[in-house]
């Protein structure tokens, strides 16, 4: 069998795994839901008054989007992995030709599609919740997919270092929460002290909330990576994918062999 025949195989047999489970089909789809209606409709907006969420709607839109580009990617592949561990799969897995990243490279896609249709429902919602005015453009595509490479990576690096799929999750709860609201999604970097710029910058949320907002919300004004002049969408989906094949390269190594 090819490599393609290898990684469709495996991207169909994740797929019915993902849809089988359906209180993980319901929180995929329900928790952003929620935040969007708690944030965008019930706490609203107010461009005028200050403090938190005093920006336009629209400058909320990578937030959103990032509930599940960031924590389904970190979940779903930390646990997939440790269950993997715990049922001795990587085991069969190396008496078979496929490799760790193309398992990974499988379970990614799986991902990509969840968070595709996760991310169009997100964005209705957005749209009709909160009348935010957002540009369409065919680059938020490309961030989705890299975001969702990048944070399978650090996913599947969790689930191979941690004991458990409960210590996994929790890694990747613990992980995930502090970057949704730290890495310019919810709050800005005027609302934060100046010495903790630095780590922001260190985030690949980061990278891909400026970006989408960039896209989705030109007037933010975005200044350009580092001054230099460099156009702001495209430059920061430049830094997140190559912050995406690091992370998927450390994943899959960090996949083990044998139990």
């Amino acid at each position: 069998m090819s490599r393609f025949g290898r990684v469709r195989s495996e991207v169909d047999a994740g797929w019915r795994s993902f849809v089988r489970r359906r209180t993980a089909v319901f929180f995929t789809f329900f928790f952003p839901v929620i935040l969007i209606v708690i944030f965008g409709a019930l706490v609203r907006t107010d461009p005028a008054g200050g403090g938190l969420f005093a920006e336009p709607a629209a400058y909320y839109v990578p937030g959103y989007l990032a509930t599940v580009v960031l924590f389904t990617p970190l979940s779903r592949m930390g646990s997939e992995v440790a269950r993997h561990r715990e049922g001795n799969r990587f085991e069969k897995l190396a008496t078979t030709p496929l490799t760790r990243s193309e398992w990974l490279l499988a379970q990614t896609a799986v991902n990509a599609v969840i968070i595709g249709l996760a991310g169009l429902l997100i964005l209705g919602l957005v749209i009709a919740l909160t009348g935010a005015e957002i540009v369409f453009s065919p680059l938020l595509v490309p961030y989705v997919l890299v975001g969702v490479i990048a944070f399978c990576g650090i996913g599947a690096m969790l689930g191979s270092y941690t004991g458990s799929r409960d210590g996994a999750v929790a890694a990747s709860n613990t992980i995930a929460l502090p970057l949704l609201f730290l890495s310019e999604t919810f709050i800005t970097l005027e609302q934060l002290p100046g010495w903790f710029e630095p780590l922001v910058n260190l985030s690949p949320l980061t990278y891909f909330a400026r970006g989408v907002r960039a896209v989705a919300y030109p007037a933010a004004e975005p200044a350009s990576v580092a001054g230099t002049g460099i156009d702001p969408a495209l430059a920061n989906l430049a830094i997140l994918a190559v912050l995406a094949v690091v992370a998927f390269a450390l994943g899959a190594r960090s996949i083990p062999r044998t139990d």
